[in-house]
């Protein structure tokens, strides 16, 4: 009997010692494979992080206009201007909404903003627009008007050349307006604001003389503004309604030259202002 006590002691304390020499040698495997998962939730923590910061970027260059998508480029070659269209990647874009009849509005001004002309050039291969153009010897500024579809873009000047010689034109030249009425083709039109005051809502208001304009565009008519440097860009179209009342905002003050667009027996006219905002 005691043998047998014996040898069931000796038996329980093999099986004993035997688990312990176990567990001793298979723990580092474990702890080690528990390191491994940590690694894998830390790479897919890291892609979280990664997408997560990719769509705050993203939210960014919504908020922020100044993150254009979206890069034109001009060239004068031969008497035409050529409008070519990149993305960041550097590959063309022509996917545009049409925007008041036109993939894209060119509006192109003389640095001393005395000279004004809106243009529409054509495409016939993706991501650029041609025209002709007769602009005189100077330098000038160009703004391209678009709506890429799904792209943040902000129209930024594009200064460019025409000939070789020209005359430096100094900044703060333009003259305050001391008459709101201007005629142009036999039609005077007079600008009627509701203030020129900052951060505040104005109405441009147009008195035609009792005329009504044709349609231009889609529209009644149309306002292209800019600041003295001709650096801030504002393209302003009519509200609802029948008549030529626009609504825009000015954040800072300054001078501003004001350039109206209306259509009368099949020809469209250009009626500038300069403005001070305070």
């Amino acid at each position: 009997m005691k043998k047998w006590a014996i040898s069931a002691f000796v038996y329980l304390l093999v099986v004993v010692s035997g688990y312990y020499v176990y567990a001793s040698v298979a723990e580092p495997d474990s702890h080690e494979k528990k390191e491994d998962i940590h690694d894998e939730t830390t790479v897919v923590h890291g892609q979280d992080e990664e997408n997560s910061h990719g769509q705050e970027h993203q939210e960014n260059g919504d908020s922020h206009s100044g993150e254009s998508e979206v890069t034109p480029s001009l060239q004068d070659v031969n008497g035409e201007l050529i409008i070519t269209l990149k993305d960041i990647e550097g590959k063309p874009v022509s996917d545009l909404e049409v925007n008041h009849e036109k993939l894209l509005h060119l509006i192109v001004v003389s640095t001393d903003l005395k000279e004004y002309q809106h243009l529409h050039p054509q495409t016939n291969e993706p991501g650029v627009f041609k025209i002709s153009h007769s602009l005189r010897t100077g330098e000038y500024k160009a703004f391209v008007d678009i709506k890429p579809k799904g792209k943040v873009y902000k129209v930024e000047p594009i200064t460019f050349k025409v000939g070789e010689k020209h005359i430096e034109h100094n900044e703060g030249s333009l003259m305050v307006d001391s008459e709101l009425t201007k005629e142009a083709g036999g039609h005077k039109v007079s600008l009627l604001p509701s203030s020129l005051k900052t951060n505040e809502e104005i109405q441009l208001t147009f008195d035609l003389g009792g005329e009504t304009p044709e349609q231009y565009l889609g529209a009644l008519g149309h306002v292209v503004i800019l600041d003295e440097k001709g650096e801030n860009y504002i393209h302003v179209h009519p509200l609802e309604g029948n008549e030529p009342v626009f609504a825009t905002k000015f954040s800072d003050p300054g001078v501003y030259k004001i350039w109206a667009e209306f259509k009368f027996n099949g020809e469209v006219f250009v009626y500038p202002y300069v403005v001070e905002i305070k």
